[in-house]
C-alpha cells in the first residue's frame, strides 16, 4: 500500500505562525504535524510514503532527514502550489500509485493512530474516515449516505440537515478504484483545467458513475484538522493529550 501526505499549501490561513514554517512542522506537545503523521503510519508498517510538497519543502526534506534517516520517502515537488489546491497535488502522484492501494492523507490532521486501524482493517476496500460527534458548519468536507452507509454526497455544500458528519482527510483506496479515480484527475486537470478545488470533487464524480465510497465513523477516536487559529487553540486543550 502507497502512502501519500499532501503537504504543498502555503497554509495563509494561519499566518504568522506559517510565515516562515509549513503547517505540517508545526509542533503540539512536542512533536510537529508531521512526526506525528509518520509515527502513525509507522505503526502500521506502512513504509512506502510518498509526500508531496511545495511550499517550503527543504525544511520537510530536512526534518525527515534529520528524525527519520533510514525511512526512504518519495517527494513529489508540486511547483505550482500556490495557485493549485489538493486535487492537483493529488493527481501529480499518478505514476507512483496507479495501480497500487492508497492511503491518502492531508498533512494538517492531528489524529489518533486507531484511526488508520480502523480504515486498514475495513471490510470495506474504499472508505474514509468519517466524524459525526459535534455539530457542523459551512466549512466542513460534509457527507451524506445511501442506506447501505456508502457515500451519496460529499462536500462542503451538503445540506447540514442531511448530513451524517464531516470527512476528516484520511482515505483508503483499491488499486482498482484508484484506476478509475485517476482517469476522472486526468479528465479534470488535464481537460477541464480543475486544478484549483478540493479532491473530494473527483470522489464525488466516482460516486455518481456509480463507484462506492463507504464512510468509517471514528467515534469517539480524537482528531481535528488545523485551518484556523481557534483550531490551534482548540487542539492543545481538547485533542493533544488523548493522542500519546
Amino acid at each position: 500500500m502507497k502512502s501519500i501526505i499532501l503537504a504543498a499549501g502555503v497554509s495563509a490561513r494561519l499566518r504568522p505562525l506559517t510565515d516562515h514554517t509549513p503547517k505540517c512542522l508545526l509542533k503540539f506537545g512536542g512533536k510537529t504535524i508531521l512526526q506525528r503523521m509518520l509515527d502513525n503510519l509507522l505503526y502500521y508498517n506502512l513504509s512506502d510514503i510518498i509526500i508531496v510538497t511545495g511550499y517550503l519543502q527543504e525544511q520537510i526534506k530536512d526534518f525527515i532527514t534529520k528524525f527519520y534517516p533510514h525511512l526512504s520517502v518519495t517527494y513529489i515537488f508540486n511547483d505550482k502550489y500556490d495557485t493549485t489546491n489538493n486535487i492537483y497535488s493529488l493527481w501529480m502522484t499518478k505514476d507512483l500509485v496507479l495501480n497500487n492501494d492508497m492511503l491518502l492523507m492531508d498533512s494538517d490532521i492531528l489524529f489518533d493512530k486507531r484511526i488508520i486501524g480502523l480504515l486498514i482493517n475495513s471490510e470495506y476496500k474504499d472508505c474514509l474516515a468519517l466524524r459525526s460527534d459535534h455539530l457542523l458548519s459551512d466549512e466542513e468536507i460534509k457527507i451524506r449516505l445511501n442506506s447501505d452507509k456508502s457515500i451519496a454526497e460529499i462536500s462542503k455544500t451538503v445540506d447540514l440537515k442531511h448530513a451524517v458528519g464531516e470527512s476528516i482527510g484520511i482515505e483508503k483506496f483499491s488499486a482498482e478504484f484508484t484506476k478509475k479515480l485517476f482517469e476522472i484527475l486526468d479528465r479534470k486537470i488535464l481537460t477541464k483545467n480543475e486544478v484549483n478545488i478540493f479532491y473530494e470533487a473527483a470522489f464525488q464524480e466516482s460516486i455518481n458513475g456509480g463507484n462506492k465510497i463507504y464512510a468509517v465513523d471514528i467515534g469517539s477516536l480524537k482528531c481535528i484538522e488545523l485551518d484556523y487559529a481557534e483550531d490551534i487553540e482548540r487542539a492543545n486543550k481538547e485533542v493533544i493529550q488523548h493522542l500519546d
